[in-house]
C-alpha cells in the first residue's frame, strides 16, 4: 500500500507542475509589449506611397555580335591583302616551223617560220605604293603585252622591269601612285605547321568579278630543293604548302596569318599526267631569295651572273672512268694561267668529283652546281677532286667576266 500511495503522489506532482506552467505561459502572452527606449516622430500630414518592387538589374555582358564573331586572323588577312593581288594577262609570241612528213624535204627544204600570238594569264601582288608588281617569269615569258587587272577593275599596261628565268622572277611596273600593295615577310622565320593563304587568278576566275581567290592551308614543309628543271630554271629552298594551288595561280603571294607575302607560288605536283588540279602539293620561292632578285632587277633590269674560272673541262669516256674506279667523267683539260682556277691550285688532268657539295659525273654537272647554288662572281666554289689517286679540295672564286674584244 505504501509503494502504491507513493505512485499516486508522484503522478499529482507531475499534473500540478503541467497546470502551472501552462498558466504562466498564457499569462505571458497576455502581456502589453514594453515600449521602445526610442521614439519616433511621425509627419501626420505625410503621405505614404507605395512602390513597386523592381528586380535588380544585371550588368551587361559585352559579348560580340554574329558577325564579329566570324572574323579571325585569317579573314582579316585575306581583307588586308586583297586589294594588292592583281590578275595578269598577256599576249606571248610562239614560232613554229612548218613540218613535212617526209623527213627528206625537211633536211634540205626547211619550212616556213610562223609567228602565232598566244594568250595567256597568271597572278601576281602589288609590292610598293609607286606600282611595282611582283609574279613569275614564265607567266610573262616572251610576252609582247602584259595587262594588269586590279580588284576595282581597273586596268593597267604594264611594263617588265626584269626578269630572271632562272630563279622564276619578275618584276613589273604600273603607273601610278598610291597604290595598295602587300608588305614583305621574312621567309628565315617561318613555321611548320603555321596558317599560310594562297591568293591569285585560278583559270582566269579573276575576269568574272576581280576579285582574288582565297584558298587556305599550312605550311607543309621548308626548304625543299628541286635543283635544275628541264626549262633551265632552277626551284631551291621552296616552301611547301597544302592550299590548293591551281594553273593560273603561278605568280601569286602566299600570305601568312599576319598578311605578310612570305612566297611566290610557282608550281605544283597533279600526281600524274593525267590529272592538272590541285592534290595539295604546291610549292613557293621564298621572299627572302626574291628580295635579293628583285633588288638587282630593280636596279639593273636583270641579274648579272656572269663569270668566269679559266677552267676547261672535258667528259672522258665511260670506259676509261670505270678503269681508274671512277664515278665522275669530269676531266680538267686546261687551265688558263693566272685565271681564278690557277689561283685555286687546279691542274690539268685532275678528276672533280664534287662541286657546292653536289655530287659530279660528268663536265655539265659543275655549271649545274653554280647555277643552282645562285653563285655570281666573288662567290667561292668549293671543288673536291681527285689527283694521283688522292682526295683533294680547293676552294675556287669566281671572276668576273671580261667582255670579249
Amino acid at each position: 500500500m505504501h509503494r502504491f500511495q507513493a505512485v499516486l503522489l508522484l503522478l499529482l506532482l507531475f499534473f500540478v507542475g503541467v497546470m502551472a506552467q501552462d498558466w504562466w505561459d498564457t499569462r505571458q502572452a497576455h502581456r502589453a509589449p514594453e515600449p521602445l527606449e526610442q521614439s519616433f516622430a511621425v509627419d501626420e500630414e505625410a503621405t505614404i506611397t507605395p512602390v513597386a518592387y523592381k528586380p535588380p538589374v544585371p550588368e551587361p555582358v559585352n559579348e560580340p555580335s554574329l558577325a564579329e564573331s566570324r572574323q579571325n586572323a585569317i579573314t582579316r588577312a585575306v581583307a588586308r591583302v586583297s586589294p594588292a593581288i592583281v590578275g595578269i594577262n598577256i599576249v606571248s609570241v610562239q614560232r613554229y616551223t612548218e613540218r613535212r612528213r617526209d623527213p627528206f624535204w625537211n633536211f634540205y627544204f626547211p619550212g616556213n617560220v610562223y609567228e602565232k600570238e598566244v594568250p595567256g594569264l597568271g597572278s601576281g601582288c602589288l609590292i610598293s605604293r609607286d606600282g611595282l608588281v611582283l609574279t613569275n617569269q614564265h607567266v610573262v615569258e616572251n610576252a609582247r603585252e602584259i595587262l594588269v587587272t586590279m580588284t576595282d577593275g581597273k586596268q593597267f599596261e604594264a611594263e617588265l622591269i626584269g626578269a630572271d628565268a632562272l630563279t622564276d622572277i619578275a618584276l613589273l611596273r604600273i603607273s601610278g601612285r598610291e597604290f595598295p600593295y602587300i608588305p614583305m615577310g621574312d621567309s628565315d622565320d617561318l613555321m611548320v605547321g603555321e596558317w599560310v593563304i594562297a591568293l591569285g587568278n585560278p583559270f582566269g576566275l579573276f575576269e568574272f568579278n576581280d576579285q582574288p581567290a582565297v584558298t587556305v592551308g599550312v605550311i607543309s614543309a621548308l626548304n625543299r630543293d628541286f635543283g635544275m628543271q628541264e626549262s633551265n630554271r632552277v626551284y631551291q629552298d621552296m616552301i611547301q604548302t597544302d592550299a590548293a594551288i591551281n594553273p593560273g595561280n603561278s605568280g601569286g603571294p602566299l600570305v601568312n596569318a599576319m598578311g605578310e607575302v612570305i612566297g611566290m607560288n610557282s608550281f605544283i605536283f597533279t600526281g600524274g599526267q593525267g590529272s592538272q588540279g590541285s592534290i595539295g602539293l604546291g610549292f613557293a620561292i621564298p621572299i627572302n631569295k626574291i628580295k635579293s632578285i628583285t633588288a638587282e632587277l630593280q636596279s639593273q633590269g636583270n641579274v648579272d651572273r656572269q663569270y668566269y674560272t679559266g677552267l676547261t673541262l672535258q667528259d672522258v669516256s665511260q670506259y676509261i672512268a670505270r678503269r681508274l674506279g671512277l664515278q665522275s667523267t669530269a676531266l680538267v683539260l686546261q687551265v688558263e694561267p693566272g685565271s681564278p682556277a690557277d689561283q685555286a691550285g687546279l691542274m690539268q688532268n685532275d678528276i672533280i668529283i664534287k662541286a657546292a657539295g653536289k655530287q659530279i659525273l660528268e663536265a655539265q654537272d659543275v655549271v649545274d652546281a653554280v647555277k643552282e647554288s645562285d653563285l655570281r662572281a666573288g662567290s667561292a666554289l668549293e671543288l673536291e677532286l681527285i689527283r694521283d689517286k688522292r682526295v683533294r679540295t680547293t676552294r675556287l672564286v669566281l671572276g668576273r667576266k671580261l667582255p670579249q674584244r
